[in-house]
């Protein structure tokens, strides 16, 4: 049986047998406050996911975030509802979207 690596502080962890532990240390709560500032401002929803994308990808690129899957899937489902040809405006179908997606990223973000 393998043992469980603890995880150095600011990293993201990993599974210990089959629970899933949250990432922890200042960087990951760094993440999830800058996630949650953005969702706190003023402003089109469409600008505002794009920027709480950003900071997200930031995060588990530089491992202070785990992307678990219900937040890799709603992250893949933002996207979608960003697209856009070119030339066109989003308006408020992809509004609507990015701001009920964004909500249940923040909902789960506690458990990255």
């Amino acid at each position: 049986m393998a043992s469980a690596d603890s995880t150095a502080p600011g990293r993201a962890a990993s599974r210990v047998g089959a629970t899933v532990v949250a990432s922890t240390g200042s960087a990951a709560d760094r993440a999830r406050a800058e996630f949650r500032a953005i969702l706190g401002e003023k402003g089109h929803h469409v600008d505002l996911a794009r920027r709480a994308i950003a900071i997200l990808e930031q995060a588990f690129a530089e491992g202070a975030l785990r992307p678990i899957p219900p937040i890799q899937q709603a992250l893949a489902d933002l996207r979608l509802a960003l697209t856009q040809e070119e030339g066109q405006k989003l308006g408020g179908k992809s509004a609507e979207a990015s701001r009920f997606i964004l909500r249940a990223i923040e909902r789960g973000l506690d458990e990255a």
